[in-house]
């Protein structure tokens, strides 16, 4: 557990300093969908159910590929940690007036005592009771790394909702 902290640190510390970006032209519909076929076993360990909604057959946007694999891969792997059971999961990617826009919901299994600020502060879980898996730093990874990749990211909180927005310019 402590190499995967210390791993994430690291790589959040290359995010916020912009040193480590590769820009390149990347297709967000293969890139979600690959990103769910990967985590296909992890969603079924977690007897979740991913309701996607893709909306556009390609967009185009400018990204580094493998941090953009790891911020969705973080927000999906935070949905599935935190969600109620017997709740869904819902993942849509939009493409509307040049932006692409992907979408990540869900239902929390606790009540969310946070901001969307303080929870993408580096170490902060929004579960406080929780001990075991995760180090509080996969949503301030995914935003450091959806920023440093020039797109923009936003959690909303609404009720018992937790949503995580990415949105970037298409090319």
């Amino acid at each position: 557990r402590l190499k995967t902290i210390v791993s994430d640190v690291f790589d959040l510390a290359k995010a916020t300093t912009n040193t480590d970006v590769n820009l390149e032209r990347i297709d967000a519909v293969i890139l979600m969908n690959q990103v769910l076929a990967d985590m296909e076993d992890k969603i079924a360990e977690y007897g979740r159910e991913i309701k996607t909604s893709i909306n556009a057959e390609n967009v185009f946007i400018e990204a580094e590929g493998k941090k953009m694999c790891r911020v969705l891969q973080n927000i999906i792997d935070n949905a599935l940690k935190y969600s109620m059971n017997g709740t869904r999961i819902f993942a849509r990617l939009d493409s509307e007036d040049g932006r692409m826009k992907i979408n990540v919901r869900n239902t929390a299994s606790y009540e969310m005592t946070f901001t969307p600020d303080e929870i993408v502060e580096r170490f902060t879980r929004g579960d406080k009771a929780r001990t075991t898996e995760g180090s509080g730093l996969g949503l301030s990874i995914a935003r450091s790394f959806t920023e440093a990749c020039g797109g923009r990211f936003e959690i909303l909180i609404d009720g018992d909702v937790f949503s995580v927005s990415i949105e970037f310019d298409e090319i």
